[in-house]
């Protein structure tokens, strides 16, 4: 077991990023970016829209129930009758777009982000996961181009702006994203979103202090924030502060139970801990919310591997596989699990071969990782001691065999042997019968004849 977790340990420090729904390509381990994966929003339920009335702040408290215990059919249908009825109620275009995004249809949420958008005033969120989807299906300009357009025609539209800002520090403009966020921030001090963001930039820079610090007050404005315990916990990683970080990402994931990257980086911290049972938990939460999340779906496989549940283990690494091909750290796990546990229905040296195959394909994809070549002679060598168990067990069937043979023939022979050795035509255990003239004086019977009697006295 001592290799079961090498070398993903790289992947724990995967920040919520605005990757991983169902339809989403692989998503890339953005360390710096805050925008989490989309959720069934709480925040723009409320103060959203000038004709939030009761009624429909009740109907949209119930959507956001029914999307976050998995009813997804029922939740669309609660938002939509919502805008039907109210086509200003900007949470509820926000959350159908959420919904669309978790079904894979990114034409229906993008049109639901820019409906939300529309409304007066607009959600933050709408304008946040508008960007998002557009940076992600790779149209970073036309992302651009709408928020800064946005934020210029509605200059104290805060949502707008840190859209902006997360649409710079998406595409490296680290100095412009600094100078953005500082600028919501002296419009507004308590802006958490722009913290995040800001402390992003410093992430990315390498000033992991400095991030740090900027986040602790964004904690301290929003303590129930998920995406600020999460940023944090990647923060407290750099600073090798590990028990900070896991008790940050156990917040996270405990204050957002559909927090993908919360769960996945909480999940991976329990792998690497031995605690595989409590990972296993987690990251089942996190490729729940988000299926092609890479790094969950790989710790996945390692936690499986950690309870020996060596078929479910597999099954992760090769869906991982399936989603990037070119991620050569799969390899490296199926490789590992196949050299060093045994796999139902395959046949030791298969298992052995696959193992090998596995190795060597790590390292076409560009693996470095210097055990490997010590790994591969392990698997050698086991090959080589299995195929001389093989020979000494055929040669030991063999041996049973022809002696199995030998004793049957001996026991074939035994038998005949009385049967050969009595007259033809007589009978062994009949006494000679005397004739008339005999009476007096019967002859002697023979020795065999005397003792066949005997035994026939035998009780």
């Amino acid at each position: 077991m001592s290799r079961l977790v090498a070398p993903l340990l790289g992947v724990v420090a995967l920040a919520a990023c605005g990757h991983g729904q169902v339809a989403a390509p692989p998503p890339r381990p953005l360390t710096t970016s805050t925008a989490a994966t989309p959720e069934v929003q709480e925040g723009a339920a409320s103060g959203q829209g000038p004709a939030t009335d009761a009624d429909t702040q009740a109907a949209i408290e119930r959507g956001i129930a029914q999307g976050r215990s998995g009813d997804l059919d029922g939740a669309r249908r609660t938002f939509r009758d919502i805008v039907n009825r109210n086509p200003n109620a900007g949470a509820a275009w926000v959350n159908l777009g959420v919904l669309a995004e978790r079904t894979g249809d990114l034409k229906e949420a993008e049109a639901s982000y820019r409906r939300a958008a529309q409304c007066t005033p607009a959600p933050p969120e709408s304008w946040d996961f508008l960007a998002r989807l557009l940076v992600r299906t790779k149209r970073a300009s036309e992302a651009e181009a709408l928020v800064r357009g946005a934020a210029q025609q509605q200059p104290t539209d805060l949502g707008a702006r840190n859209a902006l800002t997360w649409v710079l520090l998406e595409t490296g403009r680290l100095p412009e994203a600094e100078a953005e966020a500082k600028k919501i921030l002296k419009a507004d001090e308590q802006n958490v979103r722009a913290m995040q963001l800001l402390a992003g930039g410093y992430y990315r820079q390498g000033k992991y202090e400095l991030c740090r610090l900027v986040l602790e007050n964004a904690r301290a404005v929003d303590p129930k924030d998920p995406v600020t315990h999460n940023a944090l916990g990647t923060a407290l990683l750099k600073l090798k502060q590990r028990p900070a970080a896991l008790e940050s990402f156990k917040t996270a994931a405990s204050l957002r139970s559909d927090f993908a990257e919360a769960h996945s980086n909480f999940g991976a911290m329990l792998v690497e801990s031995g605690d595989y049972e409590g990972a296993v938990k987690e990251l089942e939460l996190a490729v729940s919310a988000a299926p092609e999340l890479l790094p969950a779906r790989m710790n996945l496989g390692n936690a499986y591997r950690g309870k020996l549940e060596m078929v479910k283990a597999r099954e992760q690494y090769e869906k991982v596989v399936a989603l990037d091909p070119t991620l050569a750290d799969t390899y490296y796990n199926l490789a590992i699990l196949h050299l060093d546990s045994d796999v139902p229905g395959m046949d030791t040296l298969d298992r052995y071969n696959k193992a090998i195959a596995y190795f060597n394909t790590y390292k076409e994809k560009g693996g470095s990782d210097e055990r490997v070549e010590q790994y591969l002679k392990d698997a050698n060598r086991a090959i080589d001691r299995e195929q001389r168990r093989r020979e000494r067990e055929k040669k030991d069937q063999l041996r049973k065999a022809e002696k199995e043979a030998e004793e049957k023939r001996q026991a074939e022979a035994a038998a005949r042997a009385p049967a050969e050795a009595t007259p033809a035509g007589g009978d062994a255990t009949k006494p000679t019968e005397a004739t008339p003239s005999d009476t007096q004086t019967p002859p002697a019977p023979t020795s065999k004849k005397k003792s066949s009697r005997a035994k026939l006295k035998t009780p």
